[in-house]
Protein backbone atom coordinates (compact mmCIF):
# COMPACT_ATOMS: atom_id res chain seq x y z
CA UNK A 1 0.00 0.00 0.00
CA UNK A 2 1.39 3.07 -0.94
CA UNK A 3 1.33 7.27 0.33
CA UNK A 4 -1.56 9.02 -0.26
CA UNK A 5 -0.23 12.24 -0.23
CA UNK A 6 -1.04 15.17 -2.34
CA UNK A 7 1.58 17.24 -4.56
CA UNK A 8 3.89 14.14 -4.27
CA UNK A 9 6.36 13.39 -1.70
CA UNK A 10 6.74 16.02 0.84
CA UNK A 11 9.12 16.44 3.98
CA UNK A 12 9.57 13.23 6.15
CA UNK A 13 8.08 9.77 5.33
CA UNK A 14 7.99 6.88 7.03
CA UNK A 15 6.34 3.46 6.82
CA UNK A 16 4.35 1.75 9.65
CA UNK A 17 6.63 -1.71 9.57
CA UNK A 18 5.15 -4.44 8.17
CA UNK A 19 1.41 -2.46 6.93
CA UNK A 20 2.92 -0.91 4.01
CA UNK A 21 1.32 2.66 5.10
CA UNK A 22 3.75 5.10 4.09
CA UNK A 23 2.82 8.52 4.86
CA UNK A 24 3.59 12.05 6.36
CA UNK A 25 5.49 11.93 10.14
CA UNK A 26 3.23 14.01 10.62
CA UNK A 27 0.24 12.60 11.87
CA UNK A 28 -3.24 13.95 13.15
CA UNK A 29 -4.41 13.30 16.39
CA UNK A 30 -8.07 13.66 16.24
CA UNK A 31 -8.89 13.79 19.95
CA UNK A 32 -8.27 17.26 20.15
CA UNK A 33 -11.15 18.23 17.59
CA UNK A 34 -14.06 16.93 20.03
CA UNK A 35 -13.44 20.28 21.62
CA UNK A 36 -14.63 22.50 18.80
CA UNK A 37 -17.77 22.91 16.89
CA UNK A 38 -18.36 21.08 13.65
CA UNK A 39 -17.49 23.86 10.69
CA UNK A 40 -14.43 24.76 12.64
CA UNK A 41 -13.14 20.72 12.57
CA UNK A 42 -13.63 20.39 9.25
CA UNK A 43 -11.96 23.26 8.04
CA UNK A 44 -8.69 22.21 10.15
CA UNK A 45 -9.03 18.49 9.25
CA UNK A 46 -9.19 19.19 5.17
CA UNK A 47 -6.37 21.95 5.45
CA UNK A 48 -4.54 19.36 7.26
CA UNK A 49 -4.78 17.20 4.33
CA UNK A 50 -4.53 20.26 1.70
CA UNK A 51 -0.66 20.85 3.80
CA UNK A 52 -0.02 16.86 3.61
CA UNK A 53 -0.97 15.23 6.23
CA UNK A 54 -2.48 11.79 4.95
CA UNK A 55 -3.12 9.81 8.09
CA UNK A 56 -5.70 10.47 10.84
CA UNK A 57 -5.86 9.09 14.45
CA UNK A 58 -9.38 9.17 16.38
CA UNK A 59 -11.28 6.40 18.74
CA UNK A 60 -14.99 5.49 18.83
CA UNK A 61 -14.30 7.12 22.62
CA UNK A 62 -13.74 10.26 21.76
CA UNK A 63 -17.60 11.87 21.69
CA UNK A 64 -17.90 13.15 18.01
CA UNK A 65 -14.21 13.00 16.76
CA UNK A 66 -15.14 9.88 14.44
CA UNK A 67 -18.10 12.15 12.84
CA UNK A 68 -16.10 14.88 11.86
CA UNK A 69 -13.34 12.98 10.19
CA UNK A 70 -16.48 11.35 8.10
CA UNK A 71 -17.86 14.84 7.36
CA UNK A 72 -14.58 16.32 6.24
CA UNK A 73 -13.27 13.71 4.10
CA UNK A 74 -16.37 12.34 2.46
CA UNK A 75 -15.55 11.24 -1.11
CA UNK A 76 -12.25 11.04 -0.80
CA UNK A 77 -11.54 7.79 1.38
CA UNK A 78 -8.37 6.46 -0.79
CA UNK A 79 -6.49 9.31 -0.43
CA UNK A 80 -6.16 9.70 3.48
CA UNK A 81 -5.20 6.89 6.02
CA UNK A 82 -7.97 6.18 8.69
CA UNK A 83 -6.87 4.53 12.50
CA UNK A 84 -9.54 4.23 15.08
CA UNK A 85 -9.57 2.53 18.31
CA UNK A 86 -12.70 0.19 19.98
CA UNK A 87 -12.52 0.19 23.92
CA UNK A 88 -15.54 -2.59 24.09
CA UNK A 89 -14.28 -5.42 25.98
CA UNK A 90 -17.09 -8.00 24.62
CA UNK A 91 -17.36 -9.97 20.88
CA UNK A 92 -20.76 -8.39 21.11
CA UNK A 93 -19.24 -4.43 22.22
CA UNK A 94 -16.34 -5.06 19.46
CA UNK A 95 -19.01 -5.53 16.81
CA UNK A 96 -21.48 -2.85 17.44
CA UNK A 97 -17.86 -0.19 18.04
CA UNK A 98 -16.79 -1.39 14.61
CA UNK A 99 -20.18 -0.87 12.94
CA UNK A 100 -20.50 2.21 14.80
CA UNK A 101 -17.06 3.68 13.51
CA UNK A 102 -17.64 2.83 9.84
CA UNK A 103 -21.12 4.62 9.89
CA UNK A 104 -19.76 7.72 12.12
CA UNK A 105 -16.47 7.57 9.56
CA UNK A 106 -18.88 7.35 6.19
CA UNK A 107 -16.39 4.17 5.33
CA UNK A 108 -16.23 0.54 4.37
CA UNK A 109 -13.16 0.02 6.02
CA UNK A 110 -10.55 1.25 8.51
CA UNK A 111 -6.98 1.47 7.69
CA UNK A 112 -6.03 0.36 11.65
CA UNK A 113 -8.21 -0.76 14.25
CA UNK A 114 -6.94 -1.05 17.67
CA UNK A 115 -7.72 -1.83 20.84
CA UNK A 116 -8.06 1.28 23.19
CA UNK A 117 -5.73 0.59 26.19
CA UNK A 118 -6.93 -2.94 27.22
CA UNK A 119 -5.64 -4.12 30.34
CA UNK A 120 -4.65 -7.55 28.56
CA UNK A 121 -3.02 -8.26 25.83
CA UNK A 122 -5.68 -10.00 23.14
CA UNK A 123 -4.38 -13.50 22.34
CA UNK A 124 -6.08 -16.21 19.87
CA UNK A 125 -8.22 -18.88 22.42
CA UNK A 126 -7.34 -16.61 25.65
CA UNK A 127 -11.63 -16.95 26.04
CA UNK A 128 -12.31 -13.53 25.45
CA UNK A 129 -12.93 -14.10 21.85
CA UNK A 130 -11.69 -10.92 21.13
CA UNK A 131 -8.75 -11.53 19.01
CA UNK A 132 -11.05 -13.76 16.68
CA UNK A 133 -13.11 -10.80 16.45
CA UNK A 134 -10.42 -8.78 15.08
CA UNK A 135 -9.18 -11.34 12.54
CA UNK A 136 -13.13 -11.83 11.63
CA UNK A 137 -13.00 -8.06 10.93
CA UNK A 138 -10.09 -8.31 8.71
CA UNK A 139 -11.29 -11.68 7.05
CA UNK A 140 -14.98 -9.54 5.78
CA UNK A 141 -12.74 -6.55 4.67
CA UNK A 142 -14.02 -3.95 7.42
CA UNK A 143 -10.33 -3.39 8.50
CA UNK A 144 -7.32 -3.58 6.90
CA UNK A 145 -4.63 -4.17 9.47
CA UNK A 146 -4.51 -4.99 13.56
CA UNK A 147 -3.46 -2.68 16.15
CA UNK A 148 -3.21 -1.87 19.94
CA UNK A 149 -2.76 0.95 22.17
CA UNK A 150 -1.29 0.87 25.94
CA UNK A 151 0.28 2.86 28.35
CA UNK A 152 1.60 0.00 30.51
CA UNK A 153 5.15 -0.65 29.43
CA UNK A 154 5.00 -4.66 30.43
CA UNK A 155 2.26 -4.80 28.90
CA UNK A 156 3.75 -3.19 25.97
CA UNK A 157 6.49 -5.50 25.91
CA UNK A 158 4.16 -8.82 25.81
CA UNK A 159 2.18 -6.99 22.84
CA UNK A 160 5.47 -6.65 20.71
CA UNK A 161 6.49 -10.43 21.78
CA UNK A 162 3.40 -11.69 20.90
CA UNK A 163 3.93 -10.89 16.80
CA UNK A 164 -0.04 -10.58 17.20
CA UNK A 165 -0.66 -6.83 16.26
CA UNK A 166 0.65 -5.00 13.18
CA UNK A 167 1.14 -1.48 15.02
CA UNK A 168 1.88 -0.22 18.83
CA UNK A 169 0.28 2.96 19.84
CA UNK A 170 1.99 4.17 23.05
CA UNK A 171 3.36 7.52 24.99
CA UNK A 172 6.66 8.23 23.74
CA UNK A 173 8.11 11.89 23.34
CA UNK A 174 11.53 13.69 24.25
CA UNK A 175 10.74 12.63 28.04
CA UNK A 176 10.44 9.29 27.84
CA UNK A 177 12.44 6.55 29.80
CA UNK A 178 15.54 4.52 28.36
CA UNK A 179 13.18 1.69 28.35
CA UNK A 180 10.35 3.77 26.47
CA UNK A 181 12.86 3.97 23.96
CA UNK A 182 13.66 0.62 23.99
CA UNK A 183 10.18 -0.31 22.99
CA UNK A 184 10.47 1.65 20.00
CA UNK A 185 13.80 -0.48 18.87
CA UNK A 186 12.40 -3.72 19.60
CA UNK A 187 9.17 -2.84 17.28
CA UNK A 188 11.39 -1.75 14.35
CA UNK A 189 13.14 -5.17 14.81
CA UNK A 190 9.99 -7.10 14.99
CA UNK A 191 9.03 -4.49 12.01
CA UNK A 192 5.75 -3.97 13.57
CA UNK A 193 5.14 0.10 13.52
CA UNK A 194 4.63 2.69 16.34
CA UNK A 195 2.68 5.50 16.46
CA UNK A 196 3.93 7.80 19.07
CA UNK A 197 0.54 9.18 21.49
CA UNK A 198 1.47 11.94 23.73
CA UNK A 199 4.50 13.52 21.55
CA UNK A 200 4.22 16.66 23.67
CA UNK A 201 3.87 14.96 26.78
CA UNK A 202 0.07 16.04 26.98
CA UNK A 203 1.00 19.87 26.74
CA UNK A 204 3.74 19.84 29.15
CA UNK A 205 6.24 20.10 26.02
CA UNK A 206 5.87 23.84 24.61
CA UNK A 207 8.29 23.53 21.63
CA UNK A 208 6.89 21.34 18.88
CA UNK A 209 9.80 22.13 16.82
CA UNK A 210 11.74 20.14 19.84
CA UNK A 211 9.55 17.24 20.14
CA UNK A 212 9.67 17.06 15.98
CA UNK A 213 13.33 17.22 16.20
CA UNK A 214 13.65 14.48 18.69
CA UNK A 215 10.83 11.68 16.63
CA UNK A 216 12.66 12.14 13.44
CA UNK A 217 15.77 10.52 15.01
CA UNK A 218 13.63 7.25 14.77
CA UNK A 219 12.72 6.19 11.25
CA UNK A 220 9.65 3.82 12.67
CA UNK A 221 8.09 6.36 14.57
CA UNK A 222 4.58 8.30 13.63
CA UNK A 223 3.88 10.75 16.10
CA UNK A 224 0.24 12.31 16.50
CA UNK A 225 0.07 15.32 17.22
CA UNK A 226 -3.02 16.26 18.91
CA UNK A 227 -4.31 19.14 16.82
CA UNK A 228 -7.55 21.46 18.00
CA UNK A 229 -6.51 25.24 16.47
CA UNK A 230 -5.89 26.20 12.69
CA UNK A 231 -2.47 28.11 14.45
CA UNK A 232 -1.53 24.74 15.76
CA UNK A 233 -1.78 23.27 13.01
CA UNK A 234 -0.05 25.91 10.65
CA UNK A 235 2.73 24.81 13.13
CA UNK A 236 3.12 21.01 11.90
CA UNK A 237 2.30 22.14 8.83
CA UNK A 238 5.29 24.69 8.36
CA UNK A 239 7.57 20.93 9.51
CA UNK A 240 6.09 19.42 6.64
CA UNK A 241 8.77 21.15 4.01
CA UNK A 242 11.17 22.47 6.68
CA UNK A 243 12.06 19.87 8.99
CA UNK A 244 13.57 20.68 12.11
CA UNK A 245 17.15 18.84 12.94
CA UNK A 246 17.98 18.31 16.15
CA UNK A 247 21.11 21.04 16.89
CA UNK A 248 23.20 21.54 19.78
CA UNK A 249 20.50 24.46 21.03
CA UNK A 250 17.89 21.86 20.67
CA UNK A 251 19.54 19.19 22.47
CA UNK A 252 20.40 22.08 25.17
CA UNK A 253 16.48 22.39 25.44
CA UNK A 254 15.63 18.86 26.06
CA UNK A 255 18.15 17.96 28.62
CA UNK A 256 16.64 21.43 30.36
CA UNK A 257 12.91 19.82 30.33
CA UNK A 258 14.04 16.58 31.47
CA UNK A 259 15.53 17.54 34.23
CA UNK A 260 12.79 19.87 35.10
CA UNK A 261 10.50 17.28 34.03
CA UNK A 262 12.06 13.85 35.81
CA UNK A 263 10.44 11.65 38.08
CA UNK A 264 6.46 11.62 39.31
CA UNK A 265 4.19 13.72 37.13
CA UNK A 266 0.73 13.53 35.54
CA UNK A 267 1.09 12.70 31.84
CA UNK A 268 -2.95 13.57 31.46
CA UNK A 269 -3.64 10.16 30.24
CA UNK A 270 -6.94 10.60 31.67
CA UNK A 271 -7.25 6.94 32.87
CA UNK A 272 -8.11 7.31 36.32
CA UNK A 273 -11.22 9.58 35.77
CA UNK A 274 -13.94 10.23 36.30
CA UNK A 275 -13.28 10.60 39.83
CA UNK A 276 -16.04 9.81 41.70
CA UNK A 277 -15.52 13.36 43.76
CA UNK A 278 -15.78 15.06 40.62
CA UNK A 279 -12.14 16.59 40.75
CA UNK A 280 -10.43 17.08 37.60
CA UNK A 281 -7.03 15.04 38.21
CA UNK A 282 -5.82 15.06 34.64
CA UNK A 283 -5.37 19.16 35.11
CA UNK A 284 -5.59 19.25 38.83
CA UNK A 285 -2.51 16.68 39.58
CA UNK A 286 -0.41 18.86 36.92
CA UNK A 287 -1.32 22.59 38.02
CA UNK A 288 2.38 23.02 39.80
CA UNK A 289 3.86 22.25 35.91
CA UNK A 290 0.95 24.36 33.88
CA UNK A 291 1.13 27.06 35.95
CA UNK A 292 5.45 27.14 35.54
CA UNK A 293 5.28 26.28 31.25
CA UNK A 294 2.32 28.39 30.27
CA UNK A 295 1.16 31.49 30.97
CA UNK A 296 0.24 31.44 34.62
CA UNK A 297 -3.12 33.43 34.23
CA UNK A 298 -4.89 30.65 31.93
CA UNK A 299 -4.51 28.49 34.83
CA UNK A 300 -5.80 31.17 38.05
CA UNK A 301 -9.44 31.51 36.32
CA UNK A 302 -12.40 31.31 38.77
CA UNK A 303 -13.15 27.80 36.79
CA UNK A 304 -9.80 26.47 37.91
CA UNK A 305 -10.00 27.77 41.26
CA UNK A 306 -12.92 25.94 41.43
CA UNK A 307 -11.45 23.06 39.77
CA UNK A 308 -8.68 23.10 42.24
CA UNK A 309 -10.88 23.40 45.64
CA UNK A 310 -12.63 20.23 44.73
CA UNK A 311 -9.35 18.44 45.93
CA UNK A 312 -10.42 19.22 49.78
CA UNK A 313 -13.23 16.90 48.81
CA UNK A 314 -11.15 13.99 48.08
CA UNK A 315 -11.88 10.95 50.09
CA UNK A 316 -8.61 9.02 48.86
CA UNK A 317 -10.61 5.70 47.68
CA UNK A 318 -7.69 4.75 45.82
CA UNK A 319 -9.32 4.74 42.23
CA UNK A 320 -7.63 7.09 40.47
CA UNK A 321 -4.19 5.23 41.66
CA UNK A 322 -5.43 1.64 41.05
CA UNK A 323 -6.21 2.89 37.57
CA UNK A 324 -2.99 5.07 36.88
CA UNK A 325 -0.81 3.04 34.97
CA UNK A 326 2.40 5.22 35.47
CA UNK A 327 1.82 3.95 39.29
CA UNK A 328 1.61 7.51 40.46
CA UNK A 329 0.15 8.13 44.27
CA UNK A 330 -2.52 10.16 42.74
CA UNK A 331 -4.17 11.62 46.21
CA UNK A 332 -0.88 12.53 47.23
CA UNK A 333 0.16 13.70 43.97
CA UNK A 334 -3.04 16.13 43.85
CA UNK A 335 -2.70 17.45 47.61
CA UNK A 336 0.94 18.92 46.35
CA UNK A 337 -0.30 20.44 43.77
CA UNK A 338 -3.18 22.14 45.57
CA UNK A 339 -0.45 23.50 48.10
CA UNK A 340 1.57 24.99 45.56
CA UNK A 341 -1.38 26.29 43.66
CA UNK A 342 -2.72 27.95 47.30
CA UNK A 343 0.39 29.59 47.43
CA UNK A 344 0.39 31.16 43.94
CA UNK A 345 -2.55 32.86 44.27
CA UNK A 346 -1.54 34.19 47.73
CA UNK A 347 1.24 35.66 46.04
CA UNK A 348 3.75 33.73 48.30
CA UNK A 349 5.15 31.85 44.97
CA UNK A 350 6.33 33.57 42.01
CA UNK A 351 5.25 31.83 38.32
CA UNK A 352 5.79 33.42 35.04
Amino acid sequence: MGCKLTGGNRGDMITLGSTGITTQRNAFGALPIQRVDIETSIKILRKAYEGGMTFFDTARGYSDSEEKLGLAFEGMREKIFIATKTGARTPEGFWKELETSLSLLKTDYIDIYQFHNPDVCYKPGDGTGMYECMLEAKKQGKIKHIGITNHRLNLAEEIIESGLYETLQFPFSYLSSEKDIALVNKCKEKDMGFIAMKALSGGLITDSAAAYAFMAQYDNVLPIWGIQRESELDEFLSYIDNPPELTDGIRELIEKDKQELIGEFCRACGYCMPCPMGIEINICARMSLLLRRSPSENWLTPRIQDAMKKIEDCIECGECTEKCPYDLNTPELLKKNYEDYKKVLAGEVKVN
